[in-house]
């Protein structure tokens, strides 16, 4: 079913352009493990289970690795009104809703498909943003349902999963074994270690490239169906300030599921590292939240009502 969000083909190509290329990045990672591990069965099986895994139970791992849980209307009954609200809207399907019980204010949205999506928000962000600062975040999480990205970007991020995976596997045997292994096992060994290295490093760079994007798509998206710019620029400014103020070890806790927030959990803007960054800087977001209030004719002061 066709959301009322407005498409976006930039979004689109560009989800194409990276899963085809991790598609070919994933087709020489298998074969250079086949090759050096000779096993072909082994490879293809734990990589397909890990991928069926990822793609079926993402929703799953996310609440349980942010500590999140499923709500009912009646424990949240202004949170879901604004969902129910902003989903006639967009003529889509209402997703799971989930709170997640941290002070960072944040949310994110997972799942494989608008039929089995989670929308979850923090109670620090509940507890900072006006209802309709709260609103603009939530039309922005649903965008990623309605588009779609959060599937592509659960499924690109497989690849650098499953190669980080092998990296640390690899060290910790060479930490805990090396002195027991012939020089044969250790070559491959370093071989594995060095193909995984690499194609971690490449699948890092593609996912966030598009991962910069996906958030201006989203932004956009949300700013022209609930016509209010203004009240995402304000929950944007005020996140990303109190989120700077969160103890740097939570933040850490945070940063691995960085690509599905709303805004990324960063004590500061990352500068010069934002090569490397899953979100555009703050002042990208605002500029361009700017220059839609000026489109639609509404005042462009971040907090403006």
């Amino acid at each position: 079913m066709q959301s009322r969000f407005r498409s976006d083909r930039r979004l689109t190509a560009r989800m194409g352009i990276t899963l085809f290329l991790l598609g070919l990045l994933y087709v020489a990672f298998v074969a250079a493990l086949i090759v050096l591990l000779k096993s072909w069965v082994l490879v293809v099986v734990v990589a397909a289970g890990l991928l069926g895994a990822q793609y079926w139970f993402s929703d799953r791992i996310a609440l349980f690795a942010m500590r999140g849980r499923v709500v009912e209307r009646e424990e949240y009954p202004e949170l879901h009104g604004v969902i129910d609200r902003l989903c006639a809207i967009a003529d889509m399907p209402k997703p799971v809703v989930a709170v997640s019980d941290m002070d960072m204010p944040n949310a994110f949205a997972t799942g494989r498909n608008p039929d089995n999506a989670v929308i979850c928000v923090t109670t620090g962000l509940l507890r900072r943003l006006e209802p309709h600062e709260l609103e603009g975040v939530l039309a922005h999480e649903l965008s990623h349902v309605a588009h779609k990205d959060v599937a592509v970007i659960t499924v690109a991020s497989f690849l650098g999963v499953i190669a980080g995976l092998i990296v640390r596997f690899a060290l910790y045997s060479q930490l805990l074994g090396g002195g027991r292994r012939d020089q044969n096992t250790a070559a491959i060994l370093a071989a594995v270690l060095g193909v995984s290295a690499a194609v971690y490093a490449i699948s890092f760079l593609l996912i966030r490239a598009l991962s910069r994007y996906r958030e201006l798509a989203a932004d956009r998206a949300a700013a022209l169906l609930t016509g209010r710019p203004s009240a995402l620029a304000s929950a944007l400014t005020k996140v990303s300030g109190d989120i700077a103020r969160i103890p740097s070890k939570d933040l850490r806790t945070a940063q691995a599921f960085n690509a599905f927030y709303f805004t990324p959990a960063l004590g500061r803007e990352p500068g010069i590292a934002q090569i490397f960054s899953t979100h555009p800087s703050l002042e990208q977001r605002l500029d361009q939240l700017g220059r839609i209030s000026t489109e639609l004719g509404e005042a462009a002061t971040p907090g403006g009502a």
